[in-house]
């Protein structure tokens, strides 16, 4: 009967406080109670009071991650730029390196998921340098900020509550979630929704950490791949069949097609 009351009273106070506050917002004011109001609704969702307080404490409005999300203009490049900025010589001399190094891990890694080496390589390197930038924005904080901005608050709402069950999964700290400015997290870059859905502990140390763990990292993009149609043994040039599964990755085609010719070199598919 306790936990009964205990349980009404959040969903009272959550409903209040998202009633009490704007849907979104375009400044800073009015996000302190937005916030509020979506800490009422994790809370009455089963989000426990130590990770709300743990990991909202201190969080504000960002500009600095608006003016990211409103300054995305290198995915307007045509394909030849495009990939010409990402697949430097140095970059692709490195992810060869790196295939040789972890080829163990790498073929284990396909024999359970069906995904190549160069195709994991290719997205690490993408991503962050092959971990050397993971990004150093607070997680929770680009995310509240996103969900609050009016542009795609509910899609960022749900992000910002998965985040919050990571927390309290036990995986990470916030002060450890730290990643990019649209709150992609780890090595390869997975937004907390796809964190839950696809991290595997590869390592075996009760842990599934995508952010110092090379193993989980590239073990979780590889079931990522698997578990939106990756078909082993098929191709994954623009056209083959397994084109399809990079734009489950990253919607924009380029980005794509430059995974595709990326994976190409390193497998030297010329």
């Amino acid at each position: 009967m306790k936990s009964r009351m205990v349980l009404g009273a959040l969903i009272l106070a959550a409903s209040t406080s998202a009633a009490g506050a704007a849907a979104c917002g375009h400044a800073a004011e009015g996000f302190g109670a937005w916030l509020d109001g979506v800490r009422g609704e994790a809370a009455a969702e089963g989000i426990s009071q130590r990770t709300l307080d743990s990991s909202l404490s201190g969080v504000v409005y960002d500009r600095a991650i608006i003016a990211r999300d409103r300054g995305q203009r290198v995915f307007k490049l045509t394909f030849e730029k495009f990939a010409a900025r990402l697949v430097t010589p140095a970059r692709l001399a490195r992810g060869r390196a790196l295939l040789q190094n972890h080829a163990a891990l790498l073929q284990r890694i396909e024999e359970r998921y069906g995904v190549p080496g160069p195709v994991l390589v290719a997205i690490w390197g993408l991503e962050t340098g092959y971990g050397a930038d993971n990004g150093n924005f607070r997680t929770m904080q680009a995310l509240a900020t996103l969900a609050y901005d009016c542009r795609r608050s509910a899609q960022f709402t749900d992000e910002l509550k998965e985040a919050l069950r990571i927390v309290q999964r036990g995986d990470m700290a916030p002060s450890q979630m730290r990643g990019d400015w649209a709150g992609e997290i780890g090595q390869t870059q997975f937004m907390p929704s796809s964190y839950l859905k696809y991290a595997v502990d590869f390592d075996g140390d009760g842990r599934r950490d995508l952010i110092r763990s090379t193993p989980d990292a590239l073990a979780s993009t590889a079931n990522f791949l698997r578990a939106n149609g990756w078909r082993t043994g098929a191709g994954w040039a623009d056209g083959e069949t397994n084109f399809a599964v990079f734009l489950e990755w990253n919607k924009a085609q380029v980005y794509a097609r430059t995974i595709a010719y990326f994976a190409t070199k390193l497998s030297a598919r010329e």
